[in-house]
């Protein structure tokens, strides 16, 4: 019984599954492998989330452009067809709106970015205070140390 690799599998159950969807038959004879064992591994891939199966970028993308116009009930027969849920495809929809969003619309205003610039001021100079208490204290940490090593020394003599 041959054995095949998990990327093996994975891509020639790829090829079964949406947005792809080629038929069973034409794949098993490109691969060389057994309909019926294409079949069990279709079968267990379906039984995963489908965030198991990834969508490309362009798949995604003509997938929101499909159900836009859908009414919801349209939309959600076609997600049933296509194995994702219907908040797969929101979460695509809002990913290409914010891919498409002008740069200059996504700059915050200025008094935003003026308070910004205060918090950042007042941050450094907490961390540069903490700083330099934390040196301060790992010197006094190392002279205490060197005073007890001196009078212990001494102690012994």
């Amino acid at each position: 019984m041959a054995r095949y690799g998990q990327t093996f599998k994975d891509r020639a159950v790829a090829r079964l599954l949406p947005p792809e969807s080629a038929a069973l038959e034409l794949v098993a004879r490109e691969v060389g492998i057994g309909p019926g064992t294409l079949q069990r591994w279709r079968e267990d891939a379906q039984t995963k989330p489908a965030l198991g199966r990834a969508w490309s970028a362009a798949a995604r993308l003509q997938a929101v452009v499909t159900t836009v116009a859908l009414p919801v009930t349209g939309k959600n027969a076609w997600c049933r067809e296509q194995g994702i849920y219907p908040g797969d495809l929101d979460k695509w929809c809002c990913s290409a709106t914010a891919a498409l969003v002008d740069p200059q619309d996504a700059r915050a205003s200025p008094q935003a970015t003026r308070q910004d610039r205060k918090r950042i001021k007042e941050l450094e100079r907490q961390l540069l205070r903490k700083d330099r208490a934390l040196a301060e204290t790992a010197a006094l940490l190392v002279l205490s140390k060197k005073v007890s090593a001196i009078f212990h020394r001494a102690e012994d003599e």
